[in-house]
């Protein structure tokens, strides 16, 4: 079966990582979809976060990323998608996402969600923080990986720390 895992992903953090791997045990082949959101003014563009979420996903052999630009259910219709594959690090997160899953099952045939919660050592790490450290001049690494961090400092959007 193959299993969509979309989101922003701006940029990709270890704990994305951690969920696309964990997503790579459970289903045959895993597609991490990176949404434009235009609206929520990223700070990367489309291009480069296709491209992080692609290099942090590398060494997994049933994984791959794709870029879109819409609704998620279009996106699940098109692939042929049989389970959306989402983190959740906590009950805001788990609010959030019961939202959407109830959402996109008013909008297209239903289609299950699958909640995954990344290991303890990524529970905190999320993409708004990892913006923090980068804006203030942090070394953004111990968030998004080595593959990411290379990508950040490359591109001059990192400049802190090991870059």
């Amino acid at each position: 079966m193959l299993a969509l895992y979309p989101g922003t992903f701006d940029p990709f953090t270890v704990g994305h990582r951690d969920i696309a791997r964990q997503a790579a045990t459970l289903f045959d082949e895993v597609v991490v979809a990176v949404a434009a959101s235009s609206g929520k003014g990223p700070l990367l563009t489309l291009d480069r976060r296709l491209e992080a979420a692609s290099a942090a996903v590398a060494g997994l052999a049933n994984v791959r990323c794709v870029a879109f630009d819409g609704l998620q259910v279009d996106v699940v219709g098109d692939l042929g998608a049989g389970c959306v594959v989402r983190g959740v690090r906590g009950a805001a997160d788990l609010e959030q996402e019961m939202q959407l899953a109830l959402t996109n099952r008013l909008l297209a045939e239903p289609v299950p969600t699958c909640l995954l919660i990344p290991e303890p050592d990524h529970l905190g790490v999320c993409s708004r923080l990892v913006r923090e450290v980068i804006a203030h001049g942090g070394d953004p690494t111990p968030l998004v990986g080595e593959a990411v961090a290379v990508l950040l400092h490359r591109w001059g959007v990192a400049r802190g720390g090991r870059l």
